[in-house]
């Protein structure tokens, strides 16, 4: 398929992508907000708008290179900034792990309204038949352009149920992938506030090893088993839905 070929796709993925990141950093901000430390308000970071959190490699050059090769598929945004000692909690780092949580909560959020949003979607253009309803909601979750205009979708049809899919798709793996427990990574955050603090020197050390770990997992095949919990919980949530909504 050339570039050309692939630019609705990939232009659909980002938007998702995009938005995904977006809401995510927000709800960092948000929750530092509401448990009374306003560093990343005042900095503008309390907000959908994606240019407040865009990273040019992060969210622009990877996410899009990655799309477009084939290569793996790693977004980030700007870290939001925290100030632990404003903290309203007793324990700062327990509220730090707080804050850290909110990200990825954010994206499981999303994927368990938009699952639903793409299955309703799928059953309005499926004309009563709950057999053409499924077609449409798996094309969609696979962002599958061409079986979707196979199934008599029109252009803008076709947009949404891909968008609708994608981003269901996309904050499923973004809620996983930052939950694990990597120094960088949300995951990271949390466990380090809930530790004891004599362990924290021991987990401190061990995270540029970890980061090395889990680089080679996202950037080799072996990425596959990394995201294989994801794509089970996506098929263990999908069916229910679908035979909720759809009668399939």
């Amino acid at each position: 398929m050339s570039l050309i070929d692939k630019l609705p796709l990939v232009l659909i993925l980002y938007v998702a992508l995009l938005f995904s990141l977006s809401v995510h950093e927000a709800s960092h901000a948000t929750a530092a907000y509401w448990l009374k430390d306003d560093t990343a308000k005042r900095q503008g970071r309390m907000t959908l708008n994606p240019a407040a959190h865009i990273s040019l490699w992060g969210t622009v050059v990877f996410p899009l290179l990655g799309l477009m090769t084939g290569w793996p598929f790693i977004g980030w945004a700007k870290p939001v900034p925290v100030d632990p000692r404003n903290l309203s909690t007793q324990s700062k780092r327990f509220g730090y792990s707080l804050v850290s949580a909110a990200g990825p909560a954010s994206n499981l959020i999303q994927a368990l309204i938009f699952l639903p949003l793409a299955a309703l979607l799928a059953k309005g253009l499926s004309q009563g038949s709950p057999q053409m309803g499924l077609a449409i909601l798996n094309a969609g979750l696979n962002a599958d352009l061409a079986r979707l205009h196979g199934l008599g979708l029109s252009a803008g049809q076709v947009v949404l149920m891909a968008l609708a899919g994608s981003l269901f798709l996309i904050n499923l793996m973004l809620a996983f992938f930052n939950m694990i427990p990597v120094g960088p990574l949300d995951g990271g955050g949390v466990i380090r506030g809930l530790l004891p603090v004599g362990m924290l020197p021991k987990w401190d050390k061990l995270q540029p090893y970890m980061v090395v770990v889990l680089l080679i997992l996202v950037l080799t095949p072996l990425g596959n088993f990394v995201f294989a919990p994801v794509f089970w919980v996506a098929n263990a949530i999908i069916h229910p839905v679908a035979h909720l909504i759809l009668g399939a």
